[in-house]
């Protein structure tokens, strides 16, 4: 996941409006490639995940599109993780390849080496804490991947998992068989978890979702013909594609990328000319942090996302090249529209690939990262400066028309459940408001790294 606009009506948040009107581009995929012929290996990054990885797998076991391999990657796990996975493929007779580490080394390094020790077309990174709600996840995703070359990653909507998710998912016959022989495992969080905090977190984090994929993010893709990066825990990638971006980047910065490794590659991806994709018809349910996890999982999404822009300054500079950008394809409007009525493979909307091309002329999503990182800054300081500064009248009317957008966008965007989202809206907005002033803190701990104590090893 990535970032909530700051506040909701921005720049941001104008632009997804935009984006709306303004309609997707018309053009018609021919794609070169059949995607039904595309080998695909599921990695399954997992850490102390006893409790969920069993229904993880049950998910991949219904799925309509069958993985060529299923690899299940224990990262130092000292509970039943690895055991319970063992048990779930004899018990059900799915064939999963498990690597068992000694002492965890992150997510990062695992995307990375099965990007290059595999040769599959896909990689469907899976967390372990993730279940596929859609019986045709992996179907539906690899067949947008394959709509077009320009496709570098393609994810479905992402919603919190509720207990009743847990309950319902233990039901299904692959579950019952595991449960039956392994009496004592169980698919509810044991220790350090009640249903109150459980309920407060999903509540937030659905309120968040919803208003970011159903809103944002599908303006960006409708516009943009992307969004800033795939929702990491349940996402297809062109493998080829991962490890060219791993063969470039590890000499660079090893595997200290960034915070959160979704916002990195898809900047990365972005950098290139590729596109991510979201697609709205089919789901996915993951295991959102406890309450008291809320702030540092906040403060990973913020913090990875300005050590992105840092990165990749010439994507974050696109605004100030939009007009040299113009005349470029002002210059080459006549010859390209006779070159595309006699293109046989045809892709919605085309760019040329390639970093140098970024790095002369930027990119249209590079409006998006521009503004989210003015955003970012500015918005929350203007909140401090106001209570600094005792401007109560000025911060309770911003406040208050600021939620009544924000609620009234996310009730009218939450058909066929409206009165249930308005509601949820009301209830969210103290957590939304104790965000923003968080990234205060993200922002003074970035500045920190980057000119003070000049560090650069950002990872999970």
């Amino acid at each position: 996941m990535a970032f909530t606009p700051y506040f909701v009506l921005s720049p941001n948040t104008i632009m997804s409006i935009v984006g709306f009107i303004h309609g997707p581009d018309k053009t018609v995929a021919t794609p070169a490639e059949d995607w039904r012929k595309a080998t695909v290996d599921v990695v399954i990054p997992a850490l102390n995940e006893e409790q969920n990885v069993a229904l993880c797998l049950s998910s991949i076991a219904r799925q309509t599109m069958r993985p060529s391999r299923i690899i299940l990657i224990d990262d130092g796990s000292s509970d039943h993780t690895t055991h319970y996975a063992k048990k779930f493929g004899e018990i059900n007779n799915i064939d999963i390849q498990i690597i068992k580490r000694k002492e965890p080394i992150g997510k990062t390094p695992t995307i990375k080496r099965q990007a290059r020790e595999f040769d599959s077309d896909v990689e469907f990174i899976l967390d372990a804490d993730t279940v596929l709600e859609s019986n045709n996840y992996i179907e539906r995703t690899v067949q947008e991947l394959y709509q077009a070359v320009g496709i570098a990653s393609a994810c479905g909507t992402i919603l919190p998992l509720r207990d009743r998710d847990r309950k319902n998912n233990a039901k299904t016959p692959t579950m019952q068989k595991f449960l039956a022989v392994v009496k004592e495992a169980s698919v509810y969080p044991k220790s350090g978890s009640t249903r109150f905090q459980r309920a407060i977190t999903n509540l937030y984090r659905d309120v968040l979702y919803m208003f970011l994929q159903r809103f944002i993010y599908h303006g960006q893709m409708v516009f943009f013909g992307t969004m800033t990066n795939p929702v990491g825990c349940a996402v297809a990638y062109r493998r080829k594609y991962v490890k060219d971006l791993f063969d470039k980047y590890e000499p660079l910065l090893g595997d200290d990328l960034t915070n959160s490794e979704d916002i990195f590659i898809g900047f990365a991806l972005l950098d290139k000319g590729y596109r991510n994709i979201q697609l709205t018809d089919v789901y996915a349910r993951s295991e959102e942090p406890q309450a008291y996890r809320l702030p540092n999982q906040v403060y990973m999404w913020s913090s990875s996302f300005l050590q992105s822009c840092y990165y990749f300054d010439n994507l974050l500079r696109s605004p100030f090249k939009a007009l040299k950008r113009y005349r470029k394809r002002r210059k080459e409007r006549k010859n390209m529209k006779e070159i595309e009525e006699k293109r046989v493979i045809k892709e919605p909307y085309r760019q040329s690939f390639g970093e140098q091309v970024t790095e002369m002329y930027g990119r249209p999503i590079g409006w998006v990262l521009f503004t989210s990182a003015m955003e970012k800054v500015f918005f929350p300081a203007t909140l401090l400066i106001m209570i600094i500064l005792k401007l109560w009248l000025f911060l309770a009317i911003t406040v208050l028309i600021e939620t009544l957008i924000s609620v009234t966008i996310l009730t009218f965007i939450s058909k066929p459940h409206r009165i249930k989202y308005f509601l949820k809206g009301i209830v969210a907005t103290p957590l939304r408001y104790l965000s923003l002033f968080y990234d205060l803190f993200t922002m003074l701990r970035f500045v920190t790294d980057l000119w003070i104590l000049r560090s650069r090893r950002w990872r999970k």
